[in-house]
């Protein structure tokens, strides 16, 4: 499901929608403006694990989870 919404962007930055667009790296702006929105929730989601093994100390567990994420390709569709 999906919800139609009205937005207003510089033209510079609809400007650079349409060069993706028009380069076949996107599909159409719609697309652009999910994918900006899907990395910026995983962002967030990030920030939020961030502060959770902040406050509650160490992960000797985890040690070797940055480096592995580090060398991991993100698909951009």
């Amino acid at each position: 499901m999906s919800k139609q919404i009205t937005v207003r962007l510089p033209d510079d930055l609809v400007d650079f929608m349409d060069e993706l667009v028009a380069t076949d790296k996107a599909t159409s702006r719609a697309s652009v403006v999910a994918r900006a929105m899907e990395r910026e929730r995983r962002r967030e989601l990030a920030a939020r694990d961030l502060a959770v093994l902040s406050q509650h100390g160490g992960y000797p567990d985890l040690e070797g989870l940055a480096p592995a994420a580090a060398g991991t390709v993100l698909e951009l569709d």
